[in-house]
């Protein structure tokens, strides 16, 4: 019979033992033996071993692919480059102790036009190693049907920590940190799922979800920790942003949690039938939430702002930029100060919308330039901002009035504490009219303001 204190003795020396002891007295590894895994270790692979072993995790992941079965990697560290995944691949580790390390030569992993790519349970290191001009992530697929990395951590990539090309499946539960570009980027996609990440430490973005043309994406972005994400490469918001979206339709993007982006918590691009639901946004540098440039179909609703130069931005008639709502969001604690030199409006505005879009049921507070900015120009058409609460800013609605601007409707807000006006009429940047909640709103013919309370 064993007893606590022989069983103790045996564990001591199993580890005194070396690996193969380690191993007999796993039941990770029993587990993974009764599925009908290999076993890298049996094969030839040595934890801790100095030396690169690449040749070996290559000829065992083509005998695993062969026939079909999954690898498992006991605990420790194994220097490999050049990993040239099969079309099968299933292997997994132990989370925290099964580290693979970058040697530096060419690239690290690579699947090209696989079936089946599993990584579980495993630390990916890419060591801030050099890759090669070819290479452009840690993790690079292209054309493969289903990857899916679950639970692993990927740190420490020149470039990309991951990239997606022409791809499906899933990156979930897993920590992704210090890449010098984006964390995770997805080109040409079908239905990726991103899902319970933790993200940070970032130099370029955290999730961006791309498409060479506009066209149905279908991705989740959902359950994602965003945190310090970088600028390296500058810009306008080409970069520096939490989660992007560029020319991918039928995206959602719910309940995620970013924080300290250099540019937006959220960007969409050219990204029609897009929903940005549920999400908590605090101290972005620009915009927190924008859905721009030639989209239509946008739903930005239940999010929480909290820090940001601009609040919600559905921008860009001109490039026929359309058809939204904008509702039940909380928006609080903007600044004048943005990641480059103010045009146009400035910073410091909570929600501006442009055209057949739907602004109901938002809270703003403490936008110091105003509440709302509707249209610019006569980029306005087909425009309701109804039920609001807006205050503490000093001009709660900032509408247009120049000249082509189309039916806007202002009516039944709650105006607190509007230094400067409720609402405003605006040729470009330059104030135009008094406050129009006390009277000549009929002088413009496109302009409904009524049932506002002002206090």
């Amino acid at each position: 019979m064993t007893t606590r204190r022989s069983f103790l003795l045996t564990a001591g020396t199993a580890l005194l033992g070396g690996t193969a002891a380690i191993r007999a007295q796993s039941p990770v590894t029993k587990l993974a033996d009764l599925r009908g895994s290999l076993d890298a270790v049996d094969l030839g692979m040595r934890p801790g071993g100095t030396d690169d072993q690449s040749r070996e995790l290559n000829d065992i992941l083509a005998r695993a692919a062969a026939e079909r079965k999954p690898v498992f990697l006991p605990p420790g560290t194994y220097l490999v480059s050049n990993l040239n995944l099969p079309k099968f691949v299933h292997l997994s580790g132990i989370a925290g102790a099964t580290r693979l390390v970058y040697g530096g030569e060419g690239h690290f992993i690579l699947a090209e036009n696989a079936e089946h790519i599993s990584l579980s349970e495993l630390t990916i290191d890419g060591a801030n190693r050099w890759l090669a001009d070819y290479a452009q992530a840690t993790v690079q697929v292209t054309g493969t049907g289903n990857i899916n990395i679950e639970n692993c951590e990927i740190l420490g990539s020149r470039k990309h920590a991951v990239s997606l090309e022409a791809s499906g499946g899933s990156i979930a539960r897993s920590r992704i940190t210090g890449a010098a570009d984006a964390a995770i980027y997805c080109v040409e996609g079908s239905g990726f799922r991103f899902a319970d990440n933790e993200i940070a430490e970032c130099a370029n973005g955290g999730i961006l979800v791309h498409r060479w043309r506009a066209g149905p994406d279908g991705s989740l972005v959902t359950g994602n920790r965003i945190e310090h994400i970088g600028a390296r490469s500058r810009g306008t918001g080409q970069y520096g942003n939490g989660i992007n979206v560029f020319r991918a339709d039928n995206v959602l993007i719910a309940n995620n949690t970013l924080s300290r982006c250099a540019f937006s918590a959220i960007r969409s691009n050219s990204g029609s039938d897009v929903q940005i639901v549920g999400n908590q946004c605090h101290n972005s540098g620009e915009t927190a939430i924008y859905s721009e440039f030639s989209f239509e179909g946008a739903v930005v609703a239940n999010n929480l702002i909290d820090g940001a130069a601009n609040g919600i931005s559905i921008a860009n008639f001109n490039e026929g930029g359309r058809l939204a709502t904008v509702s039940g969001n909380l928006i609080r604690n903007l600044s004048t100060e943005g990641p480059y030199p103010e045009e146009g409006f400035g910073f410091g505005w909570g929600i501006g919308v442009e055209a057949d879009t739907a602004v109901t049921g938002n809270v703003i507070d403490n936008a110091p330039r105003a509440g709302m900015l509707l249209g610019w120009g006569p980029y306005l058409r087909g425009v309701v901002a109804t039920g609001n609460v807006v205050r503490n800013s000093a001009i709660g609605i900032a509408v247009t009035v120049a000249e082509g601007a189309r039916a806007t409707q202002i009516s039944n807000n709650v105006f607190q504490n509007t230094l400067r006006g409720a609402v405003v009429g605006f040729l470009w940047k330059d104030p135009a009219t008094g406050d129009l909640t006390k009277g000549g709103a009929d002088r413009y013919g496109h302009l409904d303001v009524s049932g506002n309370t002002v206090l």
